[in-house]
C-alpha cells in the first residue's frame, strides 16, 4: 500500500451496514474470542460506514486492552481478481493497548491509536483500494510520527491468531468471510526496510519480546 494521500478518494452516497441480525452474530463472535466487553466508542455521524470501536478491558489473565473495530466488514473491498478465491473482501481491525494507557483521553498521545484505527477502517471505501496482510500504511507523505510521545509513523497489518495459533475469521451467515488483522505500529527505518522487502523479513528481526502484539511506544527500532 501507498500513502493515503497519494490514492485518489471517491466520494459514496452509499451507506454500507450490518443488519442487525449481523451485528448480534458479530458481538457474540467478539465476545467468545476476545472476552465480555461493556464499553463501546459509538460513532455519531456516518457518511459510508457506521464504524464503531469494542473496547474489551485488561484481566487477570490479559492484562491489556483489545479494541476492535466494528462496521468495516461491512463494505466489501476492492480485491484484486487474482486474489478472489482467499475471500480477503471484508475486514475488521484489532489493536492491543497496555492495561495503564488512558484510552478516554483526548490528548493525541493518548488518542492516535484510535484515531489510526479510525482511518484504517475507512480507506478502502474512501480510496476505493483493500487492505489486507503485511499492507503498510503511513501517517503522511513526510512519514510524521503520530504524536509526541512515539516515533512510530505507521501500521502494518498483520495477522490475529486465536489460543491454537489459527488465523481469526468470522465466517458470517450471510456477508461470508470476515477477516480480522491486528495494527502493528512501525518506525520509519522499518518501513522502508519493509518496503524494500517484506513484512515476513521484517518481522523476523525482531525479539520475540517485541512481537508481542501490545502497543509499546519505548520498544526497540529494528530498522
Amino acid at each position: 500500500m501507498g500513502l493515503i494521500d497519494k490514492l485518489k478518494k471517491k466520494k459514496t452516497d452509499h451507506m454500507y451496514l450490518y443488519t442487525d441480525k449481523e451485528l448480534d452474530e458479530y458481538e457474540k463472535y467478539i465476545e467468545e474470542t476476545f472476552g465480555n466487553y461493556q464499553e463501546v466508542f459509538h460513532e455519531i455521524v456516518s457518511t459510508d460506514i457506521h464504524l464503531d470501536i469494542i473496547i474489551v478491558p485488561p484481566t487477570n489473565e490479559q492484562p491489556y486492552y483489545k479494541l476492535i473495530t466494528m462496521g468495516m466488514g461491512a463494505y466489501q473491498m476492492n480485491v484484486p481478481d487474482r486474489l478472489k478465491q482467499y475471500e480477503l473482501e471484508r475486514a475488521e481491525l484489532v489493536l492491543y493497548l497496555p492495561a495503564t494507557w488512558d484510552i478516554n483521553s483526548s490528548q493525541e498521545e493518548d488518542y492516535w491509536p484510535i484515531r489510526q484505527l479510525k482511518i484504517l477502517a475507512r480507506l478502502p471505501i474512501e480510496c476505493h483500494t483493500w487492505l489486507g496482510y503485511g499492507h503498510t500504511v503511513s501517517s503522511d507523505e513526510d512519514n510524521t510520527p503520530y504524536a509526541s510521545n512515539t516515533q512510530f509513523c505507521s501500521m502494518m497489518l498483520v495477522d490475529v491468531y486465536d489460543k491454537e495459533g489459527h488465523d481469526l475469521d468470522l465466517r458470517m451467515k450471510t456477508k461470508g468471510k470476515i477477516n480480522f488483522y491486528q495494527l502493528f505500529p512501525l518506525y520509519q527505518e522499518e518501513l522502508e526496510f519493509k518496503q524494500k522487502h517484506n513484512a515476513e523479513t521484517l518481522l523476523n528481526l525482531f525479539d520475540d519480546e517485541d512481537l508481542i502484539p501490545i502497543v509499546n511506544i519505548h520498544r526497540r527500532n529494528y530498522g
